[in-house]
């Protein structure tokens, strides 16, 4: 029988979560270099040692909210992708564009957060490589790897062959496989350079909207986006619907 949590265990449960948000709240109003702990505490009515009872460091907690991001932003994707399978019978294009237009919306309206995630790296936190943020990261990148792996096995489309990838490519495409443990098994190794191609398309695509590099000529990216879905469609053989 698992023992329900103490009073002490549910109050540290809550000062942890409390202190995660207030990281996140500064973030978003005054930008990452606003988010050390004296301004947390601060705000919290706390001192800044007595922080350090729920984190190691300020690089600790900023992991933590940064995990925590990326777990908000893969959950609002899966509910995406659930809504469109139901409302079109389980059809595998109409879950992949519901998921790339859910990021850009959640991107566009978290473009602070969208910036500690993808763009440049905090001092002390390596996203892709620290265990707190790794795995969440993971997470979220898998979940459109699996969307086009599910496509490849029910409606397999061409992957260039092993032998016919650069060498130096292909070296690097087989450590990325091995990364994926299971999930990778037995896989082409084009097929995991079409979803590196998908991905190099969706997010510079998206970071230029986010951090305002197309404003020199467009109001609205919409349009742009959704031409960069139409041409990386055939990648994953599927076609745009011509209405969305």
């Amino acid at each position: 029988m698992v023992q329900a949590p103490s009073r002490r265990d549910r109050a540290r449960t809550a000062t942890t979560q409390e202190i995660k948000q207030t990281a996140r709240r500064i973030l978003v109003q005054d930008g990452p270099g606003a988010v050390s702990l004296r301004a947390i505490a601060r705000e919290m009515g706390m001192t800044a040692p007595a922080l350090y009872r729920y984190f190691d460091s300020h690089e600790e907690l900023i992991k933590h909210v940064i995990a925590d991001i990326f777990t908000e932003l893969t959950d609002d994707l899966r509910t995406a992708i659930e809504s469109a399978s139901a409302s079109s019978g389980g059809n595998l294009t109409d879950k992949v564009i519901a998921a790339c237009w859910e990021f850009r919306r959640w991107s566009l309206t978290h473009k602070r957060e969208f910036g500690m995630l993808f763009g440049t790296p905090l001092p002390g936190v390596n996203v892709e490589q620290d265990e707190i943020t790794a795995d969440r990261g993971g997470e979220f990148g898998n979940t459109f790897f699996v969307l086009i792996l599910e496509l490849w096995r029910k409606h397999p489309f061409p992957v260039t062959a092993d032998e016919a990838i650069d060498p130096g490519l292909r070296q690097q495409l087989e450590r990325y496989r091995d990364g994926l443990g299971e999930l990778g098994t037995g896989l082409p190794l084009g097929l995991l350079l079409i979803f590196l191609r998908c991905w190099t398309r969706l997010y510079g695509t998206l970071s230029l909207e986010v951090f305002g590099h197309l404003g020199f000529a467009l109001d609205d990216a919409g349009p742009m986006f959704e031409l960069m879905l139409v041409d990386t469609a055939p990648l994953i053989g599927v076609e745009y619907p011509q209405q969305r």
